[in-house]
């Protein structure tokens, strides 16, 4: 469903949550450098000056000639000299050609975000750490599901309850044999999203340009989910082109999961122990950490 004076251009998403993070942070934004970078096989994360701690999945797939040095060079062409530059200049890198400079940023994005939080907490919509967007979706008995991306928690679920859903996949061999028949290309989507009752995307759908695309094509009353740590950001965007609900991560030692992403570590490693997972929901309360 197109609401009514929101672009659904791709990268208006990130743009305005840009401009809400500068509305909130203001000169001090120009203040803020990233203190550490790393880019892991699973992960990419970044440190900021101010402490706080951001995600995003690291887009290997999208390296083109990934295993020659020169040609990998262009994809990261500033490595080794990162640190300490300003963190607006990571948020500029979100809208270049090169993949790995896009996933950079929004994990900077995500940091930013969480800076924000503890700046000014919510006030129309609630965030809950330590929550599962999984725990909090509901499921339609009868209505129709599409998944996009290969999000392996809730495909579960859904084969479990023998419920009737599609997946949009870019890599179906990232499915399983039992997930095969469900598949179809991500060229489908704008026959298969309209029909959907309960639409979850992966948030990586910010990476590769693709995710208002596939909000502009829901229908009326369909309930609509965003998740994975690339989501982790300030949602007023999202909810304004008809997301009903954000799962994300939210960093909470920086230092640590760093540490483990370097080490080839994903979610199973750092959950629990350097970052919670958090889910963001509208609300006419408001709402904290």
């Amino acid at each position: 469903m197109v609401m009514a004076g929101v672009s659904y251009q791709p990268g208006t998403i990130l743009r305005e949550t840009i401009h809400s993070i500068r509305n909130i942070l203001g000169d001090s934004l120009d203040d803020l450098t990233v203190e550490r970078v790393v880019i892991g096989v699973f992960y990419t994360g970044v440190k900021l000056s101010n402490g706080q701690g951001g995600l995003c999945f690291t887009p290997i797939k999208a390296i083109p000639g990934a295993v020659c040095c020169p040609s990998s060079a262009r994809a990261m062409p500033a490595s080794g000299e990162l640190r300490g530059r300003k963190a607006t200049a990571f948020l500029e890198g979100m809208f270049a050609d090169q993949a790995l400079r896009r996933a950079l940023g929004i994990a900077v994005l995500n940091a930013l975000s969480a800076t924000c939080w503890q700046v000014r907490p919510p006030m129309n919509y609630t965030l809950k750490t330590g929550a599962n967007a999984l725990d909090q979706v509901i499921i339609p008995g009868e209505g129709q599901v599409v998944v996009v991306g290969a999000l392996a928690p809730f495909l579960k679920v859904l084969k479990r309850q023998d419920c009737r859903f599609t997946i949009l996949e870019l890599d179906s061999a990232t499915l399983k044999k039992d997930e095969l028949p469900f598949y179809r290309p991500p060229e489908d989507a704008p026959e298969v999203i309209p029909w959907a009752d309960l639409l979850i995307i992966t948030g990586t759908t910010l990476i590769n340009d693709t995710l208002e695309g596939l909000l502009s094509v829901v229908k009326p009353g369909a309930q609509v989910v965003v998740v994975g740590p690339t989501a982790s950001m300030l949602p007023d965007a999202f909810f304004r082109r008809g997301v009903n609900l954000l799962g994300g991560t939210l960093v909470t030692k920086p230092d640590e999961l760093l540490d483990v992403l370097a080490e080839a570590g994903s979610g199973y490693h750092f959950y629990g122990r350097a970052a919670e997972m958090m889910v963001l929901r509208l609300s006419d309360h408001g709402g904290t950490i």
